[in-house]
């Protein structure tokens, strides 16, 4: 997508399929509140177009041996970061998951599914939790990581943390391909990523 009318054509598009905020937000790699702006479109005057930054990494999606490149580079990443053995990966839905199998399979650790909760169909505005997937690893009593492809606001990685300590986990890191938001932790736990957006402003 090469500017803003393409973005906010694909944004509306994805409403009308009756996407949630939160899942187009994914879609877009954009903060929700970009996404929500984009799909409601509002006279710019009355709505000041939301500070963000949009990240297609389509290129490497469409190619699995890129995605193995890529979760090569954050598999290095954690060698090199985290002196103690990994139990499980935890990969948080959905663009996280194809990155966390191949770095559990490189690191011979588990695989754990995070539902984070703007993945909940309908349920964004209540007082709900993310979870996790009964079909992969539990995560009770493990040493983790939480593997996401961008954190924009940080949010869903932190609800990630606090799940996992809430389970009887312990996060060990939080490995990402791209921060937009420049932080060196979440919620006290380290944040390695590929690549740091930062914006002079």
């Amino acid at each position: 997508m090469k500017n803003i009318d393409a973005l906010i054509k694909k944004a509306i598009e994805l409403k009308k399929m009756g996407l949630m905020s939160g899942e187009i937000a994914d879609e877009l790699n954009v903060s929700k509140e970009t996404a929500t702006w984009l799909f409601s479109r509002v006279d710019e005057k009355e709505a000041p177009v939301p500070k963000d930054v949009f990240i297609d990494w389509s290129k490497i999606g469409q190619s699995p041996q890129r995605m193995r490149h890529i979760s090569g580079a954050l598999t290095d990443m954690v060698l090199e970061s985290i002196e103690t053995e990994v139990d499980v990966v935890v990969g948080i839905m959905l663009s996280g998951i194809p990155f966390a199998t191949l770095i559990a399979d490189e690191l011979d650790a588990e695989l754990a599914i995070l539902h984070p909760k703007k993945q909940r169909g309908g349920l964004e505005k209540r007082n709900v939790k993310g979870t996790i997937s009964h079909n992969f690893a539990q995560i009770e009593g493990k040493k983790c990581i939480i593997v996401d492809d961008v954190v924009t606001s940080g949010a869903t990685v932190q609800e990630g943390v606090e799940l996992l300590e809430e389970l009887g986990a312990e996060p060990l890191a939080i490995v990402v391909m791209m921060d937009k938001k420049g932080l060196n932790s979440i919620a006290g736990v380290p944040m390695l990523s590929l690549i740091k957006i930062g914006r002079v402003e």
